[in-house]
């Protein structure tokens, strides 16, 4: 006798929310950490400016599923350094 499964629900996107914010994203959740834990304290952002470019980065049309649409890069990542820019034309942070 097969064994049926039930239907799987489709997989969402989720708009302008970073990783933290997305179901299952644990492990990449850690990697952020891991990045965090990997960068040169001198090349570090600050954790006041770091917030305020996710802030940024939320309400930006290029952020889809906690990835830069831009530059293809995780945003909470790519925020973690000091001398990072915003890869959008407008150059917001």
């Amino acid at each position: 006798m097969t064994e049926i499964s039930a239907p799987q629900p489709p997989k969402t996107r989720c708009r302008r929310c970073l990783l933290a914010e997305i179901a299952g994203s644990e492990d990449i959740v850690a990697a952020v950490g891991r990045a965090r834990e990997l960068i040169p304290k001198s090349d570090l952002c600050p954790d006041e400016l770091y917030k305020k470019r996710l802030s940024v980065c939320r309400e930006c049309d290029h952020l889809d599923s906690a990835t830069c649409l831009r530059c293809g890069c995780y945003v909470e990542i790519r925020a973690l350094r000091l001398g990072a820019k915003c890869p959008a034309g407008k150059k917001k942070w």
